[in-house]
């Protein structure tokens, strides 16, 4: 039989996604006996690749606040540099576009506004039993 700090070593393993043969040899377990923790744990298993992966994803992700200072700042030097343009040139058109483009990238990220009040300090002849947003 075996400790349980060996099977919870397996899952760590499982989840960096070791092969069953590299575990059987690093924990000294048969793989027959791998294949059924495998079974009996694999949802645990799961959960915690998937915890892992999006602790990954989110090292190589900009946040939103991060992303719209990005964004903002290429809009802004975008903007510098079509304000030196004369607009007769072809390659305005094009920055015009980009300045555009950064724009609704912008607003995107931002998302849409809304305002919202709590129910108790709605009049009551102005309360109505459904949710009201108000988009400006």
């Amino acid at each position: 039989m075996h400790d349980e700090k060996t099977v919870q070593r397996f899952i760590e393993l499982r989840v960096q996604e070791w092969p069953f043969s590299r575990i059987a040899a690093e924990l000294n377990v048969s793989k027959t006996t791998l294949i059924a923790w495998s079974r009996q744990h694999q949802h645990t298993i799961a959960n915690l690749a998937a915890i892992e992966r999006e602790n990954r994803l989110q090292q190589h992700l900009a946040s939103g606040e991060e992303r719209m200072q990005k964004l903002g700042e290429k809009l802004r030097a975008a903007e510098v540099e079509l304000a030196k343009r004369d607009i007769t040139t072809v390659s305005t058109g094009r920055l015009l576009t980009y300045v555009e483009s950064l724009r609704r990238q912008l607003r995107r990220e931002a998302g849409p506004m809304r305002f919202v009040a709590p129910v108790d300090s709605i009049p009551e002849d102005e309360y109505a039993d459904r949710i009201q947003v108000w988009n400006p």
